[in-house]
């Protein structure tokens, strides 16, 4: 199991999935309509560290963030 977390504005609670990858998680929340605002534009995080591919391999335990773009200084 891994921990997925929405941070920021994104107002949903953390969800506890079976996945073995991101593109499996990609598929999951694109299903999921009220988070298709964020979904392009958010940055994604696996225990703390950017990642910029989907067929990265999870281990179970890790933590999912997504980091939607925010305003600030």
């Amino acid at each position: 199991m891994v921990r997925v977390e929405f941070l920021g504005p994104i107002q949903k609670e953390p969800l506890e999935l079976d996945i073995e990858n991101l593109n499996q998680l990609a598929a999951i929340l694109q299903a999921d309509k009220s988070l298709e605002m964020w979904l392009e534009n958010s940055a994604v995080a696996v225990n703390d560290t950017l990642v910029g591919s989907r067929d990265v391999v999870l281990q179970d335990g890790d933590r999912i963030s997504l980091l939607p773009p925010v305003c600030g200084g």
